[in-house]
């Protein structure tokens, strides 16, 4: 008898294990793991947590920060992540070498509108370093995070001035090291973003932002995820896009400065309320898709075979989903009112 008693509590025991790993693994699978980037970008992502914009649409949302496109990405393919963003200086060649996304909302960039969108990004010059324009920077030691929007742009600037990364010293310095190494003077100009371009310019007393932007190419990246994420619960993503929306619309309204700057700082190292109530001004919180997106993922597919990182064209529609944000467009119209 103590053997079977003995028995049956073991079983039970691990009946009772079974069990709460299931309900485990369960509650963890309600739990939307979204993606964000260690910038301005990730601003309305980090609102509609820290405000229950999330919530209010009924997702129990983690953020995950990275601080590139591609970073993100490889937490995407590795699980850690659900619903992620890239750039469309990079996420095309992803695509071209089998991997399977769909975006379904814009994240940053007015790809709604415009083909180009870049003035999130810029080039820092050091004082004495005798550069005062692109020409200028021949010869020099040009930091820039290799395989970013920042190094496309970068090289799309050099050509219009009739120039190439030839031209240039080009090290790679990684976006949480921008203010470091310009600080250091381990380079004579930085490319950088926002809140990282500000930052250096204000860290090396002299320093001066001597581009900006420029409608070269389109600094913009959208919400997605793996097609069995987005289509398995299409009500869980259309309520991830409505958040999104919504969230944006609240972000780009004026009046929300103060709140919205603190929140960024609370969520990003090195973003003070103060440097975002500065700089948001470059970022544009669009979430709509349409025929200009298409446009402009082309015309990034193209600057990618250009520069060899891309061998062919790829078809835009096997990746972006406009029907998510339509349908929110129709129900809501008065979260896209302020846009043009």
């Amino acid at each position: 008898m103590k053997i079977l008693r003995n028995g049956l509590m073991t079983v039970a025991a691990a009946t009772t294990a079974l069990a709460l790993s299931f309900g485990a693994q369960a509650a963890d699978d309600q739990v939307l793991k979204v993606g964000a980037a260690s910038n301005l970008g990730g601003m309305v992502v980090f609102v509609a947590q820290d405000l229950g914009f999330f919530a209010k649409h009924g997702l129990d949302a983690k953020i995950e920060i990275r601080n590139t496109g591609s970073a993100l990405t490889k937490s995407l393919r590795a699980g850690e992540i659900d619903i992620s963003l890239a750039a469309f200086s990079n996420i095309p060649a992803a695509l071209e070498r089998g991997l399977d996304l769909r975006g379904v909302a814009g994240y940053t960039g007015a790809v709604y509108r415009k083909t180009t969108s870049d003035n999130f990004v810029g080039i820092v010059a050091q004082p004495n370093s005798g550069i005062n324009s692109i020409k200028d920077l021949k010869g020099k030691k040009v930091g820039v995070a290799f395989g970013t929007t920042g190094d496309l742009w970068l090289q799309s600037v050099l050509k219009a001035n009739g120039m190439s990364r030839n031209d240039i010293t080009r090290i790679n310095v990684r976006p949480p090291s921008f203010v470091s190494t310009f600080d250091s003077g381990g380079v004579d100009a930085q490319v950088a973003w926002e809140p990282g371009l500000t930052r250096a310019a204000d860290k090396v007393k002299g320093s001066k932002i001597i581009t900006r932007g420029g409608d070269y190419v389109c600094f913009c990246a959208l919400f997605h995820g793996s097609p069995e994420r987005i289509y398995g619960d299409r009500k869980k993503t259309q309520a991830f896009v409505d958040a999104i929306a919504e969230t944006a619309a609240f972000v780009r309204d004026p009046q929300n400065l103060d709140k919205i700057a603190s929140i960024g700082s609370r969520f990003v190292r090195g973003m003070t309320p103060e440097l975002i109530k500065r700089t948001i001004k470059y970022v544009e919180f669009d979430p709509r898709l349409g025929d200009m997106t298409y446009k402009s993922f082309n015309q990034s597919v193209q600057l990618l075979i250009e520069q060899k990182k891309m061998k062919r064209p790829y078809d835009p529609k096997k990746y972006i989903d406009t029907s998510f944000i339509e349908n929110t467009m129709k129900r809501h119209p008065e979260w896209f009112a302020d846009l043009k």
